[in-house]
Parts: structure tokens; C-alpha cells; sequence
């Protein structure tokens, strides 16, 4: 029989404050117990073993790649989709931008889905929706269906950014998560680089349907990976620690609950669950939790608004992507084909080599958060505060605004071109650490109803970045792009960053205060069967 992991970690009455102090008999990491208390039985998410929960959350890594390259993979057809449909090229562009909408606000949908009808079902089914888009997509020969398959594959896949977060959660202890966090978001992140794929493909030659078809064999092969791999992670874990009997008590052997007759304990042995067949954890459905109220958590999840941790982790996202993203990608094509530069339009998307270097060069430092934080959890007699992992994020507070200064000026007074490469691969090492650390903050700190946290994020971030990107290259070119991207953006960017040292100071504070409020008892009046912390 394999394993079965146990701890006497537990959650003490402010949420993100734990006690990790180890007992006899328990498991550890970094030298804490474990956390999420795991139950005794095989079929918990926490007791897999660690080659399957890897293969998960390479499968979700891939797809929030996929995802992300699909939607944005398109940028360099613009003209050419003016040209072959008759329209001119801003109507063009509204092939990224709605499909960006879709993709964002699919999670509206498809979170409180897989809260009723399960995680396995939605993904496979959000899988088999982007398939469909995408092959769609390399058929069409108007504008109309074109900009349907987007919306339809880009809706589909719009769960890879929700998803991802939560069966790291499921599966993986809080000592796990910054570093599982960080290659999800690695991913993610690199999944901008598709427009560099989609130009080189059509300097090759080919049609820009090549990019669907090979978008969408590489879909496939993952359909059916998670087809085979991605087993069901909501699991009812008080529930099954009730009907064992055990709690969170040490055990020998067996399961086994205690009963008191006089001064003799007599123990009844209890039968602990068998895992689950291979066979049977491939059925693409999984039952339907009653309780689970769909538009509940559709309007519930507009309160997470409110929540501290959880707006700052949105305006985060949504200022990367809003200023940083959109404004190298928005203004680099244009700088570098013209005087002093002279670069050809095949090679204007290279800029995104500097995005993979920025995001690649952070990788090394995917477990800090984790390590620091047990660090610090040690020093303070093995009780663990959320906001112990922040303090990695020092040093990309400054280098993140940095390289908007560096990129800012290069532009406007036509440097060499490296400095556009070091300024866009500095703002985004720093995005790095904001996007996963100040994810895996919010995830530990507030912890009443994760998916309902990722719903408020998909929108809030994509209502930001669509709002910022919407008038944005007009102000460059009439303010000036070092007034605009090393002034303003920016000025917005380090206030962003700044955000850092209250939460450092002062969030427990926060969180002390935050758990008496009404909207606290709210949220842990409707807890989602199976959601873990």
C-alpha cells in the first residue's frame, strides 16, 4: 500500500495564519507539517503521488500556453485579414481584441461549471470547445465566421487562466504552491511569444491557416493527455474525515477511532478507502454537487472586489498587461522599421524574445517565495503568516519600473536598440514575481472560496488591461513615449509595486480586520464542497 501522508497542521482563527509545528509520525516539508491536513485515505488529492500531480500540472501549464498563443498568436495577420476580407485593418484587429474579451470572461462561465459538474468534465469539454474554434478558425473564408471560431476557441480556453490556480491548490501543500505557481506562470507568460511563431510562419511562405492547424494538433495531443491524466481533484475532505472517524488524530496502522469505557481505550479499526481504479477515474463526468449554486457564485465572486489582497493581486495583472505588454507590443513594430533602425517587418516581432528572456531568467527563482517563507516560519516558533513569502518581491518593486524608464528612453531618443531588448526583459522579470507571488499571497490569505477569487480576477484584470490598451497608443504618439511609458506608466506601475510594504507591515492587520467583516461571513456562509486550503 503506498504511502499516506498525515499532519497536525492546522489554521489558526485568522486565515493565512497557520501553525506548522511537526509531531511524531508526521510528514514535513522545508521541516513543517503539511498543510492542507491531508485525510487517510488514497483518493485525497493530497496523498497522490507526486508523478501524477507533475503530469496535472504540466498538462494545465501547456494549455494556459496554448490558450494564451492561440488568442494573441494572430497579431501579425491584421493586413493580410484586411486584405482577404475587404475590411480595413482596425475593424481587423477586433479579431484579437473581442476574442480577448471572450477569453477573459469565459471564466464567468466556466468556474461556477466546474464548481457544480466537476474540474474533469469542464476542462475536457473547455478543451474540446477550443479544438473546435481552432479548426474552425482555419477554414473560414469571411470575416463573420472568422471572428466566431475566435470568440469560440478563445471562450473555450479561457478557463487555463482559472483552472491552473485551482488544482495547484487542490493537489499541493501551501509550501508547494509559490514554486507550482511560478511554473504555471511561466506559461502563461510565454505564451505572448505566439505572434513571434505566426510571423515566422508566414515569412516562410505559408498561409496564416498554418498557425490554427498547428495550434490545433498540438490541442489535440493535449486533449487526450488530460484525457488520461487529469483525474478529478474536488474532494470532500471534512466530510470524509467525519465518516473515518480520525480527524487530524495520530494513527497507527489502520484508521482507527477511540473510545473511552471507565479508564480503558477500546479501539474500533476502521476500514480506510481503496484508490480508485485507473480505470474508473477515466469517466469524463463527476458527480454534480447540489450545492453548489451556479449564479451564486457568478454574483458572489464581484465581492472578492473588495477584498484587499485579492484587488491588489487584479490591479497587478491588469497593469503588466495593460501598460507593459501592450505597450512594447504596440509600439516596438513601429519603432524598429523606421529610421535610425531600418529593421524589416519579419523581423519586428523579435521584441518577443526579449519577453521569453525576462520571464526565463526569473525561473531560477521560482522556489524563493517558498523557501523564505519557511525561513521566517522557523524564526517564528513554526507559525507560518501568509505574508512571509512577499519579501522576494523587493527587489523586482524597483527593477519592473526600471525598465520602463530604460525602454521609455530608448524610444524617444532612438538609442540603441538593445535598450528596447534590456527594458522590456526588466519589466517582465519583475512581472514574473508580482504574477505568481502575489497570486500564491491572495491564495493564502484569504481562504474562503478560491473560485470565486479567480472569477473576480479573470474579469477585473482583463476590464483593466482592455481599458488601458484601448486609447493607449494614441497617447504615446501624442504625449511622447518617454513621458507616457518612462513617466506615467511608470509612475503607475511603482505606485503598484509600492503596494508591497503595507502588505508587508501590515497585513495581518488587514487580515484580522477583513475576517470580522460582513463580507468575510458572507463568504464562509456559502464554502464550496471541496474547496481547499
Amino acid at each position: 500500500m503506498a504511502h499516506l501522508v498525515q499532519s497536525h497542521a492546522h489554521e489558526e482563527d485568522i486565515p493565512g495564519t497557520v501553525n506548522l509545528k511537526a509531531v511524531e509520525g508526521d510528514d514535513t516539508g522545508y521541516g513543517q507539517a503539511l498543510f492542507p491536513v491531508p485525510c487517510r485515505d488514497p483518493n485525497d488529492p493530497l496523498q497522490w503521488p507526486n508523478y501524477k500531480k507533475t503530469m496535472i500540472l504540466i498538462i494545465c501549464a501547456v494549455y494556459s500556453f496554448l490558450g494564451n498563443a492561440a488568442l494573441v498568436g494572430p497579431s501579425p495577420y491584421i493586413l493580410i485579414y484586411a486584405e482577404e476580407f475587404h475590411i480595413t485593418p482596425t475593424t481587423a484587429s477586433n479579431l484579437i481584441s473581442y476574442p480577448n474579451l471572450a477569453f477573459g470572461f469565459g471564466a464567468l462561465l466556466l468556474v461556477p461549471l466546474y464548481l457544480k459538474i466537476g474540474r474533469r468534465p469542464v476542462m475536457l469539454m473547455s478543451m474540446i470547445i477550443f479544438c473546435a474554434g481552432l479548426i474552425g478558425a482555419s477554414r473560414c473564408t469571411t470575416y463573420e465566421t472568422l471572428m466566431v471560431a475566435r470568440v469560440f476557441h478563445c471562450f473555450g480556453s479561457g478557463v487555463c487562466e482559472a483552472l491552473p490556480v485551482q488544482l495547484v491548490n487542490d493537489i499541493f501543500f501551501i509550501h508547494e504552491r509559490g514554486k507550482r505557481l511560478g511554473y504555471y506562470t511561466v506559461c502563461l507568460c510565454l505564451g505572448a511569444t505566439g505572434p513571434l511563431y505566426a510571423g515566422y510562419m508566414l515569412a516562410g511562405g505559408y498561409s496564416w491557416r498554418l498557425y490554427f492547424y498547428v495550434v490545433f494538433a498540438f490541442a489535440c495531443a493535449l486533449t487526450i493527455l488530460a484525457f488520461f491524466f487529469v483525474e478529478e481533484t474536488s474532494y470532500d475532505r471534512q466530510a470524509m474525515k467525519a465518516r473515518l472517524g480520525v480527524s487530524d488524530s495520530p494513527v497507527r496502522g489502520d484508521a482507527s477511532s477511540i473510545e473511552k469505557e471507565g479508564n480503558t481505550a477500546v479501539y474500533h479499526e476502521i476500514e480506510v478507502p481503496v484508490r480508485k481504479s485507473f480505470v474508473s477515474t477515466l469517466k469524463p463526468w463527476s458527480p454534480i454537487v447540489k450545492e453548489a449554486s451556479f449564479f451564486g457564485t457568478m454574483l458572489r465572486s464581484f465581492t472578492y472586489f473588495f477584498v484587499p489582497s485579492v484587488f491588489w493581486v487584479i490591479v497587478t495583472y491588469g497593469i503588466y498587461i495593460g501598460l507593459g505588454a501592450l505597450a512594447f507590443n504596440f509600439t516596438f513594430p513601429i519603432k524598429i522599421v523606421a529610421p535610425p533602425y531600418n529593421w524589416s517587418q519579419t523581423n519586428s516581432g523579435l521584441i518577443a524574445v526579449a519577453n521569453a528572456a525576462g520571464y526565463l531568467l526569473a525561473v531560477p527563482f521560482t522556489s524563493s517565495s517558498d523557501r523564505v517563507a519557511a525561513h521566517y516560519t522557523k524564526k517564528n516558533n513554526m507559525i507560518r503568516e501568509a505574508e512571509m513569502r512577499l519579501i522576494v518581491l523587493l527587489p523586482a518593486m524597483l527593477i519592473a519600473p526600471a525598465g520602463l524608464i530604460v525602454y521609455g528612453l530608448t524610444a524617444e531618443r532612438n538609442l540603441h536598440w538593445f535598450g528596447y531588448f534590456a527594458g522590456v526583459a526588466m519589466c517582465n522579470w519583475g512581472a514574473y514575481f508580482y504574477f505568481t507571488f502575489t497570486l500564491a499571497y491572495a491564495v493564502d490569505s484569504y481562504t474562503a472560496n478560491m473560485s470565486e477569487m479567480l472569477i473576480a480576477m479573470n474579469l477585473g484584470k482583463q476590464a483593466i488591461s482592455f481599458g488601458m490598451g484601448l486609447y493607449l497608443l494614441d497617447w504615446i504618439l501624442e504625449i511622447g513615449y518617454a513621458k507616457v511609458i518612462a513617466g506615467i506608466f511608470c509612475g503607475v506601475l511603482l505606485a503598484n509595486n509600492l503596494a508591497l510594504i503595507p502588505f508587508m507591515l501590515w497585513g495581518k492587520k488587514i487580515r484580522v480586520f477583513t475576517s470580522k467583516t460582513g463580507l468575510a461571513r458572507l463568504h464562509n456562509r456559502h464554502r464550496t464542497v471541496g474547496e481547499t486550503h
